[in-house]
């Protein structure tokens, strides 16, 4: 993802001069007047026409006063510069959706691309409107991450941008002077303190802190000199925390008198979802998480978060109302008001809340239609409406040792949380390919070696003797009921799963896998403990 910023200098004293307009009427300020912000008699911030009167950070008042007796006097008030910046976003926002406000005076949004033309026309038009709404001084950069393309935008003339071509970051970045780290935004100045240090060090310019190896700069300049340092490479994620959905996009609607039934709910709703999705669409968003509130006497009596695996239609949401006030009664014991669709307290408000909103092209059907994959979605869609939402699961894969553990399931619609992770070592995992048939509970078996003992495994890891036969105790399949001699096997992988509990018939405890292949050409995956030898799961 390529990304945009837009940068306006001196935004403290935009502000001000913003916020001194609006209360002089007989001659309002422009941006072309000297004007500095002062915070404990001190200028904290001076735009380009103080400064060419030789205004600069740092000065007292009387000093500043003195260079440039014209000087507006501004004081500082960070909730101004966030007010008045707010606007700044809102129009960016239009133009591209997914704006992340890094502080007020900065921004960045994912670089529009091809749609407006190319990324220097795209930018050009963020200027144009950032102009019309009286943001003279703006400056824009691109690049593949965010603090290149700061750098960018602080290297761009006036309403122009400088775009770094894709893949070049860091030989954009290597001549610039450490200096530019001071702009870095930590309250605990960390960026001004190390930019001090290199210089005093002897490292000029970004490249040559770039050159350093990851474990010098770790261990001389910690964690918050490492990564400055992946900064300084062009290898810093890309990632924006967009803003979160405005509160205007929250839809709801009240009934008077408050309904009994879900069905007479869900009918009333159906304006309001189409409201819903319609204001998202209109700025080019689609909710994949929605929040269902649903009141019964000023007090919030059902709410939840739904999830979908592409986006919510207006059907989808009335679905969703239905089944949330369906599982309310459910948990309520009144069989009788449940089978007939009542509700347990009349609701006299729904409302719908947006909590993850994505860019509308995200989703968008390809050129010829969404295909089979669209198609299915629709089905499953409407059998759920069908049978239940909690009724219809997708199988998962997550982190374990046995195949068994790796397998759960979800419900459709809804994401896959508490899960164990896949890439732990899990140690005792069996190699692939994976069975095709996983046993809901292990089948008995027996595993002998030549001489007729059974096989086991020590403390150790030691099989005792060499697979030799074995049977399955299989009722549905009376040709492994019987002893059939190895023709291959592989194996011990030992697990000690739960090493202070005693062994059980579910396997905790120490045991061990085998894969055994029979002289009629079937594998499977059996597993030793000491409770005795059981299937687990079949090759195909």
């Amino acid at each position: 993802m390529r990304v945009l910023v837009a940068w306006c200098p001196d935004w403290s004293v935009t502000a001000g001069l913003f916020e001194l307009a609006e209360t002089r009427s007989d001659r309002p300020p422009t941006s072309h007047e000297p004007a500095a912000v002062l915070k404990n008699n001190v200028v904290e911030v001076c735009n380009a026409a103080a400064r060419a009167e030789g205004v600069r950070r740092g000065q007292r008042r009387r000093d500043a006063q003195a260079r440039c007796p014209e000087l507006a006097l501004l004081p500082a008030s960070p909730e101004r510069d966030a007010r008045y910046f707010e606007p700044v976003l809102a129009i960016v926002e239009e133009l591209r959706p997914g704006v992340a406000p890094i502080r007020p005076g900065l921004m960045a949004v994912p670089a529009p691309g091809r749609y407006f033309g190319g990324e220097p026309h795209a930018a050009a038009l963020v200027a144009q409107h950032l102009v019309e709404a009286g943001v003279w001084d703006c400056r824009l950069g691109v690049a593949d991450d965010l603090f290149t393309a700061e750098q960018a935008a602080r290297q761009a003339m006036v309403q122009d941008c400088v775009v770094v071509a894709p893949g070049t970051s860091a030989t954009f970045l290597q001549e610039l002077p450490v200096q530019v780290l001071a702009t870095l935004d930590d309250d605990a100045g960390e960026g001004r303190a190390l930019a001090d240090l290199l210089r005093r060090l002897g490292l000029r310019t970004l490249g040559d802190f770039a050159r350093l190896s990851a474990a010098e700069v770790s261990n001389r300049f910690g964690a918050f000199g490492l990564s400055v340092w992946q900064r300084a490479q062009g290898a810093a994620p890309a990632g924006l925390g967009s803003r979160t959905p405005p509160p205007e996009l929250a839809c709801e609607v009240g009934f008077e008198p408050p309904l009994e039934s879900a069905e007479a709910v869900c009918f009333s709703v159906r304006t309001t979802a189409e409201r819903f999705v319609q204001g998202l669409s209109a700025r080019q968003l689609v909710a994949v998480a929605v929040r269902i509130e649903a009141e019964a006497d000023g007090v919030v009596t059902s709410a939840r978060t739904w999830l979908h695996p592409r986006c919510f239609t207006s059907r989808d949401l009335v679905d969703r109302v239905h089944w949330q006030l369906q599982a309310g009664t459910a948990g309520s014991g009144l069989r009788s008001r449940r089978d007939s669709g009542a509700v347990g307290a009349p609701i006299g408000r729904v409302r719908f809340l947006p909590e993850t909103v994505e860019a509308a092209a995200d989703h968008a059907d390809g050129l010829w239609g969404g295909g089979a994959d669209e198609q299915v979605t629709r089905g499953v869609a409407r059998v759920q409406a069908m049978i239940g939402f909690d009724a219809v699961r997708v199988p998962v894969l997550q982190g374990g040792r046995g195949v068994a553990d790796r397998q759960a399931s979800v419900t459709w619609g809804e994401r896959p949380v508490g899960l164990r992770p896949l890439d732990r070592p899990w140690p005792g995992r069996i190699p692939g390919p994976a069975p095709a048939r996983v046993f809901a509970s292990g089948l008995p078996a027996e595993v002998v070696d030549e001489s007729g003992r059974s096989v086991a495994v020590t403390e150790r890891g030691v099989v005792t003797g060499e697979p030799w036969r074995y049977r399955i105790d299989a009722a549905t399949d009376i040709a492994v009921r019987r002893w059939t001699p190895v023709s291959s096997w592989a194996g011990p992988w030992p697990v000690d799963d739960g090493w202070w509990l005693s062994t059980d018939a579910s396997g905790r405890g120490r045991s061990a896998r085998f894969q055994l292949v029979g002289v009629d050409g079937r594998a499977w995956l059996l597993v030793w403990s000491a409770a005795g030898w059981s299937v687990e799961a079949a090759y195909d």
